[in-house]
Order: structure tokens, then C-alpha cells, then sequence
């Protein structure tokens, strides 16, 4: 009976795949095979989940809190998403129909594995395989703890409570997930030999038949990537929890590099069958009859213009939502968590216009395609917002070090221009890739020769907005949270230190109110009204 739901999962998996590679007319088409592949992709994505396994090996200090200590429990938690994954591209491979035709399509060459591998995602496979096996290698030397639970302070005193999970021995935990790792790669051995053996499609010709190996190595490769980095990700998770008796706080270092690994296994997609590549777009000059400009983008019906335009409403969750998570984790007593609060909306605010960008060339995108720069990149009232934000915020940090280091010894006030500065690098560091995105992305596949500067120009003027906002946010939090350094620095006869400490937060919250309101201006409204996006000669590709 314990078979029965996964007999049943593999038989339903299996019509489904074959009645997407089926073409409505008998038979297979290129564009049913594509389906096909790009099903078993997202079917293996979905199968490959190891979040009921996120905690294996943890004893919670709550008994009614479900764990995984039993190293059965740990070994079925982990089969499920690894024979899953494998299980579907397995199914992938199967699901293909058999030759119908009076003649059978085949070559009289040997094939091989090595002759369809992706090798450059294969060898990051590889590694990540590796570093995975080190991680479970390092939680194999952990020795086990019980929980301990809180102990209340006697009464009269102040104190930490100090509590925390158990966990079972390292090495009990390090052999289930070792066997995972080497079912796992065994699987991914005869999966690519089963895709190497396949048959021949008629549909396809003999290139295409190959690069269709190609494409179902590439999806297998990223797929198992995720789980390897998934399995390192539980073993960091067990061995960085410290003792109880040493220290309270502890960080997951290999949890937060496993987001990262899905994200590139997410952008590396596969190569497209020849029969069903969309057709080379000659490379043209720019007329002078494209006039497309900021102003009139949320009129454009393009594909590209849609996905650009609705972008903008994203990025208000993308800095609301990080910035509530990290208001809670630092709490409301924080000096630090204005600056820390912005510097974090602001860094998420450009990750996502960088995913953007990718997102913006990997579906609309081509190298033939002209490339247009904007006449004017950045608007200029924005332009002049961020150099005076970036002038501000630097005088306000000097005056607030000087300041800081004319209090009185011994007042208890931690030096704020350190994290503001800090953050405000980060930050800065953080919008090169944004930028250089936005330079080097291939041209947009339109016969409007302005479309493709004028989403380049919508782009830019977003990162100079967020970056002039941020700017101003952090001057305005420096002014609040140091407002006794303002104090001891211009502190005279006539006019007391409480005065001038009023007035720099006073200052502070005008500029965080200014930065907020020019955070939510749209882009389209710094735009020229009539000239034209795009005049200038188109930049060649990118080599």
C-alpha cells in the first residue's frame, strides 16, 4: 500500500507527458516536443522540494513541534524529493512516442553522453556536488545537545532567558543525507545515459535531436543542482546551531548561498530547438520616425513595454515586504534601524530591477536586434536629486563625526555614521549590476527603433530615483538618530544644545518625508513631453 500513491503519481505523470507531446493531429510536432521538454521541467522543479526535510536532525525544545529525528524519518523525508525529481525526467525520456512511420528514423553513430552534455553546467554541477558533500562532511563532526529549556531570572533581577533546540549526534544526520547525495548522483548518472539512449524523434531532424538531449541534460543539471545545494543547506542548518551554553544566536551561511544557486539554475536555460527559434531580426539604423519617450511607454501594447510598465508596481513590494521582516527582527528600539531599514529597501528594490532586465532579455531579447540608447538617460530634475542627496548625506556624516567625537567621554551614544556609511557602499555597490544591465542588455525585437531606448531610459531613471530617495533617507535617519552629536557640536551661549538637537531631527524627518514622496513619483512624470527618446546611433552588442 505504500507504493500505491507513487505508482499512481508516476502513471498520471506520465499521460500528462504524453498527451502534451502528443500533437493535435497524431503524431509529434516541434512545438509539442518544446512543450514536452519544458513540462518536465517544471514538473521536476516541483517534485524536487526538500522544504519537509528543512529541519531534519533537530530536537525543538516544543515535543508538540513535528521533527525528524529518527533517521528512517530523515531517510523518507529525503527520498521523496530526490527520486521525485529524478523519477520525472526519467518519465520525460519514456513518454516519447515510438516511431509510426513506414521508415525508422536513426544514425549509424555511437551515442554518448559526453557527445550532448552541457559542460559548463555540468562542471558547476560537479562543484556544487562537492561543496555539498563538504557541508554534510562538517556536520558530521557535530557532536549532539539536548534542548535546554528557558530559565526564568530570580525574582528582583533582569536578565536574557537562555534556551535552545537540540539536536541529534552529526553523524546520524550526515549518513542520511550522504545517502541522498549519492542516490542523487547515481540517478543523475543514468538519467543522462537514459537521455543519451532515447530514440530518435521523426518530427526532429538529426540535429535537432541532439540539441533535444542537450536541452533535457540542461533541465536535469539545474535541477539537481537545487536539491545537492538543498542538502548542503540542511546540513549547514544542523551544524551551525552552537551549544546552548556558548551562544544564543547563530547564522545559516550555506541557507543563505542555496537561494542564490536556485537563482542562477533559474536564469541558465536551455538552448531552443532550430524548427522552433523565432526568426534573426536584421540589424537596422534607427529612424527618425521613432519617437517613443517615457510619457507615452504605458500607451505601448509591446510585450516588452507591458512587462516594463508593470514593474513599477513590484518594486513598492519589493521594499516594503524586506523592510517589515528586517523592522521585526531588529525591533522598534534599534538606533540602527532607519539606516538598516533603508539601506535594505534599497538593495531590494534594485535586485528586482535587475531580475527585470534579465527577465526583460531573455524574452524579448536578441543579439541581431538594435540596441538604442536615450538621448537623455536620466531625467534631469532626477539627476540633480541624487547629486544634492549624495552632497547632503555627505556633509551630514562628516558633521555628525566631528560631532560625535566632541561628546563628553563616557556618554553612552554608539558612533552612527559608521552603519550609515557602510550601508550607503552597500547600496552603491549593489547598483553596478543594475546599471551595467541596463548598458549591456541585447536590443528588443520590435520594428519601433525608439521602443528599446525608451525602456532603457524608464530603467535608469528608476535606479537614479531609488538611489537619490535612499540618499535622502539616510541623511534624514543619521539627522534623527544623532541628533546629540548635532547638539555638542553647535551648542553655544545663546542657543543650548536641546535647541539644535530639535532642529536636526526636525531636519531628519523632513528629508525622510521628502525621500518617501519622491520614492512614490512615477518615472514617466520626469520625461520630456515631446522629444523624442532615442536619436542617437544604436551601440553595437555587447561581445
Amino acid at each position: 500500500m505504500a507504493l500505491l500513491g507513487p505508482l499512481l503519481a508516476a502513471v498520471g505523470i506520465y499521460g500528462l507527458l504524453r498527451w502534451v507531446v502528443w500533437a493535435p493531429g497524431g503524431g509529434t510536432s516541434p512545438k509539442s516536443i518544446s512543450d514536452h521538454a519544458l513540462w518536465v521541467g517544471v514538473i521536476g522543479w516541483l517534485a524536487s522540494t526538500l522544504q519537509g526535510a528543512a529541519n531534519a536532525g533537530i530536537i525543538f525544545l516544543n515535543p508538540h513541534t513535528p521533527s525528524l529525528q529518527q533517521p528512517s524519518d530523515i531517510l523518507e523525508a529525503l527520498a521523496w524529493p530526490v527520486v521525485g525529481c529524478l523519477g520525472v525526467h526519467a518519465l520525460g525520456q519514456l513518454s516519447y512516442p515510438g516511431p509510426r512511420g513506414s521508415r525508422r528514423l536513426a544514425t549509424l553513430s555511437v551515442r554518448r553522453v559526453r557527445d550532448f552534455l552541457p559542460w559548463k553546467l555540468a562542471w558547476t554541477t560537479l562543484g556544487i556536488f562537492a561543496a555539498s558533500a563538504g557541508t554534510i562532511a562538517w556536520a558530521a563532526m557535530q557532536p549532539a545537545f539536548r534542548p535546554v529549556p528557558p530559565v526564568t531570572p530570580p525574582n528582583g533581577t533582569t536578565g536574557p532567558t537562555f534556551f535552545h533546540d537540540g539536536r541529534i549526534p552529526g553523524t546520524e544526520l550526515a549518513a542520511c543525507l550522504a545517502t541522498g547525495l549519492l542516490l542523487l548522483a547515481a540517478g543523475t548518472v543514468l538519467v543522462l545515459w537514459l537521455i543519451s539512449r532515447r530514440r530518435q524523434l521523426e518530427a526532429l531532424d538529426a540535429g535537432d535531436n541532439a540539441l533535444l538531449r542537450t536541452i533535457a541534460m540542461n533541465r536535469l543539471l539545474r535541477t539537481v543542482s537545487t536539491v545537492a545545494a538543498g542538502l548542503a543547506a540542511i546540513a549547514s542548518n544542523f551544524a551551525s546551531r552552537p551549544e546552548p551554553a556558548t551562544a544564543t544566536s547563530w547564522t545559516n551561511p550555506v541557507g543563505l548561498v542555496a537561494p542564490v544557486v536556485l537563482f542562477v539554475m533559474w536564469l541558465w536555460q536551455p538552448p531552443k530547438l532550430a524548427s522552433f527559434r523565432a526568426p534573426e531580426v536584421p540589424v537596422r539604423r534607427p529612424s527618425s520616425s521613432g519617437r517613443k519617450n517615457v510619457r507615452n511607454l504605458r500607451s505601448e501594447k509591446h510585450p516588452a513595454a507591458v512587462l516594463t510598465v508593470s514593474l513599477g508596481a513590484l518594486l513598492g513590494l519589493a521594499a516594503v515586504a524586506p523592510a517589515m521582516a528586517v523592522l521585526l527582527f531588529l525591533g522598534s528600539t534599534n538606533p540602527a534601524r532607519a539606516t538598516v531599514i533603508s539601506a535594505v529597501m534599497a538593495a531590494c528594490v534594485l535586485l528586482a530591477i535587475l531580475a527585470g532586465e534579465l527577465l526583460l532579455e531573455r524574452n524579448y531579447g536578441a543579439a541581431a536586434a538594435v540596441r538604442g540608447w536615450p538621448v537623455q538617460p536620466v531625467a534631469p530634475a532626477l539627476l540633480t536629486a541624487a547629486i544634492v542627496g549624495l552632497l547632503l548625506l555627505a556633509v551630514v556624516i562628516v558633521m555628525t563625526a566631528v560631532g560625535e567625537a566632541t561628546l563628553p567621554s563616557g556618554t553612552p551614544v554608539a558612533p552612527g555614521w559608521i552603519p550609515t556609511a557602510a550601508a550607503t557602499a552597500a547600496v552603491a555597490v549593489t547598483a553596478v549590476p543594475a546599471t551595467q544591465a541596463v548598458r549591456r542588455r541585447r536590443g528588443i525585437v520590435t520594428s519601433d527603433d525608439g521602443l528599446d531606448a525608451a525602456l532603457r531610459a524608464v530603467t535608469l531613471n528608476r535606479i537614479v530615483r531609488i538611489l537619490a530617495a535612499f540618499l535622502l533617507a539616510q541623511a534624514g535617519g543619521l539627522l534623527i538618530s544623532a541628533s546629540r552629536a548635532w547638539g555638542a557640536l553647535l551648542e553655544t551661549q545663546t542657543v543650548p544644545a536641546e535647541w539644535w538637537e530639535a532642529t536636526a531631527a526636525a531636519a531628519g524627518y523632513v528629508l525622510v518625508a521628502a525621500a518617501v514622496l519622491l520614492s512614490l513619483i512615477r518615472v514617466t512624470t520626469f520625461g520630456p513631453r515631446g522629444a523624442p527618446a532615442a536619436r542617437r546611433a544604436p551601440v553595437e552588442p555587447a561581445r
